[in-house]
């Protein structure tokens, strides 16, 4: 499901995630399973991040040349 997202889609789900441990609606009982999805999510930006960074020095070194 989240492969299909845009990066700043995947950004603003994991703020939602994040802002869900200090709202009213947290439960323990939930906490794993919500701080599991987020760590998953938050590993999918970070490869997507790093995917962009070699993209745009692969860019920068093409108009070195």
């Amino acid at each position: 499901m989240a492969d299909k997202m845009s990066l700043n889609q995947k950004i603003e789900k994991l703020d939602t995630e994040v802002e869900w441990f200090y709202s009213d609606d947290f439960k323990l009982d939930e906490a794993t399973d919500k701080y599991r999805k987020a760590v998953s999510l938050a590993k999918e930006i970070e490869e997507d991040l790093s995917k962009l960074k070699n993209e745009i020095e692969v860019l920068a070194e093409d108009f070195t040349k």
